[in-house]
């Protein structure tokens, strides 16, 4: 593409097709340091910050499914390194908007963009099936949007910082790309996050977590399938990372036959063989946008990289009757990849239903610990709102009703979302109104 002259912006598609560096330089010719897309609580319409930023508040107008009433979605173009920065809000009812800052490459505004719409509509989904009082929201950073000389280290301190400026609204946790390390910087710049080293306080790494409460969900679902429990099982893993390679482990701890799996990096796969040495394992490293294992021939397949992965042309070759993982937004189309599933006689689990441990286990942190109840009530059976009861409950809803257990899970979760904070109500919603009051985009 092009280099983009940045005099002024033409619509919506010319907005979308450019890539994220040419906008973010585009913003910095406006002047626009900060800017905005909120939900006008009269007209319950998108409205931008400046005038120029018209088509972004078109898309949001327009796209019903990824926007969905979001609150606010806020930009910052870093003051000294230049990255493009956001923090999407979807739904403060229950509480601040919560989860993790994605530092990763994407192509375009529009998939940039997306991907925050996505994920922070998933989180609030996430944290209410989970039964935490907390709210949905995302942080994303371009890569490649600034100055290749900045230190990473500065670049989350000015994500730190911009973060502070949004009063609370949003807080924010480790994600893809990013690392416990790099939440110590942020720490250094702002009180509203989770995830920081247990040096300084915090619960660290919430990967581990994460895949102890997948291996609740493929439990749950082989149950209600009459298949029995892992042990003599074969599953496929797609990602072999931060949550991929742990749920290796705990899979060979409960006695699966075989894994199957793959990433794009070979000491992954390293990593995972001497954890695992008398597993039987089957490991390639695969190619960027490589989903093959998908079709692999296993009893559950786990996808524990990108989302996005479940679509036209990876669900007419999977063979495995259960796909469970930890991967976040793996349905392309949620409105049509979950049908094709059902169509196939595939059992999906929702990754918003199986994945919340992560979030369960960083998310009150600041409260303290105990030894461990209030994060091991999710992992057993004895609460309802469990991993592996809520589950089972989810699919034979699903199978009782002949709908998807995507559509049961995100009906259940879409009610709980709106559902007030017993304490503080919808508190979020005048802390957004203080933000536009502020002045804080410029």
């Amino acid at each position: 593409m092009a280099p983009w002259i940045p005099d002024r912006l033409d619509g919506m598609a010319e907005l979308l097709g450019r890539t994220p560096a040419d906008f973010a330089r585009w913003l910095s010719s406006q002047g626009i340091r900060r800017a905005f897309v909120c939900l006008d609580e009269a007209t319950l319409r998108p409205v931008a910050s400046h005038p120029a930023l018209a088509p972004l508040a078109e898309l949001c107008a327009t796209d019903t499914r990824d926007f969905d009433r979001h609150e606010g979605l806020f930009l910052q173009v870093a003051p000294e390194t230049g990255v493009l920065q956001a923090a999407f809000v979807h739904r403060t009812c229950r509480g601040q908007a919560a989860r993790g800052v994605r530092y990763w490459g994407y192509d375009t505004v529009e998939a940039f963009l997306r991907d925050g719409l996505r994920l922070s509509k998933g989180m609030a989904q996430k944290n209410a099936l989970a039964g935490l009082w907390w709210g949905g929201g995302k942080g994303v950073m371009a890569r490649g949007t600034g100055s290749d000389l900045a230190t990473r280290r500065r670049i989350y301190e000015e994500y730190g910082a911009f973060v502070t400026s949004l009063r609370g609204l949003y807080v924010t946790a480790e994600d893809v790309g990013t690392n416990v390390d790099d939440m110590a910087a942020v720490f250094a710049r702002t009180r509203f996050t989770t995830c920081i080293p247990p040096a300084l306080g915090g619960s660290g790494n919430p990967s581990v977590p994460t895949a102890r409460g997948v291996v609740r969900a493929i439990e749950g679902a082989l149950a209600h399938l009459g298949q029995g429990e892992l042990a003599g099982k074969v599953v496929a893993v797609h990602g072999l990372g931060n949550v991929g390679g742990p749920l290796v482990r705990f899979l060979a701890e409960r006695g699966v036959r075989r894994v199957i799996g793959c990433d794009l990096e070979a000491r992954r796969l390293d990593e995972v063989r001497a954890a695992c040495p008398d597993l039987e394992l089957s490991l390639h490293v695969a190619a960027r946008g490589d989903s093959s294992i998908l079709a692999a021939e296993a009893d559950v397949v786990a996808p524990c990289a990108i989302g996005g992965v479940l679509g036209p042309e990876t669900i007419p070759t999977i063979r495995a009757r259960l796909v469970c993982g930890a991967a976040n937004n793996q349905l392309l189309d949620p409105e049509r990849d979950d049908l094709a599933l059902g169509a196939r006689g595939i059992t999906y689990v929702p990754d918003f239903l199986a994945n919340r441990m992560g979030i369960v286990t960083c998310a009150d942190e600041g409260a303290g610990y105990d030894d461990g109840d209030s994060i091991e009530r999710h992992l057993g059976t004895a609460w309802d709102n469990a991993i592996y009861p809520l589950t089972r409950r989810v699919l034979e809803e699903a199978a009782r009703t002949g709908t998807t257990p995507h559509r049961v899970a995100r009906a259940l979760a879409d009610r709980r979302a709106e559902e007030l904070h017993p304490i503080f109500g919808h508190r979020g919603k005048g802390i957004l109104r203080a933000i536009i009051a502020s002045g804080w985009a410029g």
